[in-house]
């Protein structure tokens, strides 16, 4: 009876990281001593520490190898990129040959030993697919792609399904980075693996070929909705405007962009503008081949610049999924304004509206004021200037919060009554709500949004915040997570980065609360209004001087603010807004 409760004792399901150091037999026979050396000094300075920032235990060493468990597989992968990472930047820089890592991870049911080792199936698939890694890439099965797939940001290849030498079943691979070893896959595989998922794709910024910079926007705006379009249709994979906008001006080859943002097809193309006649040319581009799907050219006039963008749309989706249905086509047009002066202000506006910073609302404000008085009844401009009150509340910008949030909530249900199935609008809508409080409704606001367009960043970032407000903080971090997973390398990441900080401050994980809002304050150092909740995180962590410098930041750009106007800006649980307050007392800012 002892023994085989003993027996149970000893098993526990774990993440399971294996890893070894490519070619290391031919780097000691090359240089035994300086190998040794580098790899010792490897384990030290990077492997070791990383290990421990996420949460994992080193099981064990052996030779060029090592053996990590983790109770968590999101820890586990976030580990395996944080290491690859790591060891390149580390080995970049020498001259001889660097040092390469290939590492695989397994979730399964491990049986511990009295000195700590480990055994069982969970350890020896882990091993098997760390040796079908490619040098610097990463295979993980198909239970840990599971258990991570919409909670962390980066792009999985799906390498189909494989038989492991003394494992009774199929094993589904999945790679990050550098992939899978080619020698490890079948040719069917090779072929099938890239079809499995849902067309995705990237629209790139389109060339302005007008001489005139002014009309940037206008070519920035053509981008914008074709790619709002191409979301509405929930069999497509689209990569946000804000992550593809970083190619802008670059010589990039379409199969590398391919790659960094994980989609198989491209859409580029150019605009030329002449007094009222506009030219839009555009190409479908498949980034795996290089192939060219598909090129033409649209003509028309200034006014007619939204049935070219819709022609667009059309031939895109038609030529990726041919079946697509003309109703589907239809429900992806939106609500056109009255005026394309109207639509270009807006368009000019939306860098302001996006910046999150003081004087960048002011200049988003009176741009789409300026909108609203040529077209009144235009419903993107009223749903952002819905957005830049409620900007002005959220950040401590208002002069009078009364009024703001009436005025928030009044214009964003104006604009959802025009355009009622606009997820960007219902989004608006739904954030307003979140100012005012009206949990819900703000609920159901983001969850027909997300309906209508899955690959709404701004709704799923929404969506975290008002989990934060909710009290739920580890949904919370899954929304913000599927927000940064679907625009890598968004602008407003940051903005991820400080939700997903106030959750584990909501959680009362004050470190992990720190080492997230330092990333967005990093990423965006102008925006202040971080130190509202950083210093409290720094304070109940137990580094009060950085919590008091933090408050130095603060009343540095808001002077004479207090903890009541903090509390009046923001909007979680009380028991979380009560432990906000004393963070920011303990820290020194006055009552």
């Amino acid at each position: 009876m002892s023994s085989s409760s003993d027996q149970t004792a000893q098993r526990r399901l774990a993440a399971v990281l294996a890893a070894d150091v490519v070619g290391y037999s031919d780097l000691m026979s090359k240089d035994e001593e300086g190998t040794l050396g580098r790899l010792r000094d490897l384990r030290r300075q990077v492997i070791e520490p990383r290990i421990r920032i996420h949460h994992g235990r080193l099981v064990k060493t052996i030779g060029d190898g090592f053996l990590c468990e983790f109770s968590s597989p999101v820890e586990a992968v976030r580990c395996a990129v944080d290491l690859q990472e790591a060891v390149s930047q580390v080995s970049g820089g020498e001259a001889i040959k660097p040092l390469q890592l290939r590492i695989g991870i397994n979730l399964g049911d491990i049986i511990i030993e009295e000195d700590g080792d480990i055994f069982g199936d969970g350890v020896n698939i882990a091993s098997r697919l760390q040796k079908m890694a490619l040098p610097g890439g990463i295979c993980l099965s198909g239970k840990v792609h599971e258990e991570v797939r919409d909670k962390l940001p980066y792009q999985f290849e799906d390498h189909g399904e494989h038989r492991f030498k003394n494992i009774g079943r199929l094993i589904k691979v999945y790679c990050l980075l550098a992939g899978l070893d080619p020698s490890a896959m079948s040719s069917e595989t090779r072929s099938t693996a890239s079809l499995r998922d849902r067309p995705s794709i990237a629209v790139l910024p389109f060339v302005n070929l007008t001489n005139d910079p002014e009309q940037e926007y206008f070519a920035d705006g053509i981008v914008e909705d074709i790619i709002a379009a191409l979301s509405r249709f929930r069999s497509f994979f689209v990569v946000a405007r804000n992550s593809t906008f970083i190619y802008k001006g670059r010589n990039v080859s379409v199969p590398q962009i391919g790659r960094d943002l994980g989609v198989r097809y491209v859409l580029e193309g150019s605009v030329r503008r002449s007094g009222e006649r506009t030219r839009i040319t555009a190409q479908l581009v498949d980034a795996v081949t290089g192939m060219h799907l598909w090129a033409e050219h649209y003509d028309g006039v200034a006014a007619d610049v939204f049935d070219l963008q819709d022609r667009i749309t059309t031939s895109v989706v038609g030529s990726i999924q041919p079946s697509i249905r003309n109703a589907e086509i239809e429900r992806a047009r939106r609500k056109r304004p009255e005026s394309l002066g109207a639509y270009d202000l807006v368009m000019r506006s939306l860098p302001y509206v996006w910046a999150l910073e003081f004087e960048a609302n002011k200049e988003a404000t009176r741009l789409i004021d300026k909108a609203l008085l040529l077209d009144p009844g235009y419903p993107l401009a009223l749903s952002l200037a819905a957005w830049c009150r409620g900007q002005r509340i959220v950040y401590n910008w208002s002069k009078n919060v009364p009024e703001d949030k009436r005025e928030t909530l009044r214009q964003a249900q104006a604009a959802a009554a025009i355009a009622h199935d606009d997820p960007f609008i219902l989004t608006v809508l739904g954030a307003a709500l979140t100012i005012t409080r009206e949990y819900q409704r703000a609920e159901a606001m983001l969850e027909r949004a997300l309906t209508l367009d899955p690959n709404s960043v701004w709704a799923w970032n929404r969506s975290g915040w008002l989990r934060n407000y909710q009290h739920d903080p580890e949904v919370a971090i899954q929304h913000f997570e599927r927000s940064l997973r679907l625009s890598p390398y968004d602008p407003m990441a940051f903005n991820c980065d400080i939700g997903i900080g106030c959750a584990h401050f909501i959680a009362k994980r004050y470190d992990q609360a720190v080492q997230w809002q330092e990333n967005g304050l990093m990423a965006k150092p102008s925006a202040a209004w971080i130190h509202r909740t950083l210093a409290p995180s720094y304070a109940l962590a137990g580094d009060l001087d950085k919590g008091r410098d933090s408050v130095g930041e603060l009343v540095k750009n808001y002077p004479g603010l207090t903890v009541s106007d903090i509390l009046q800006a923001l909007a979680f649980s009380k028991e979380a807004m009560s432990r906000f307050a004393e963070g920011l007392r303990l820290a020194g800012l006055p009552e």
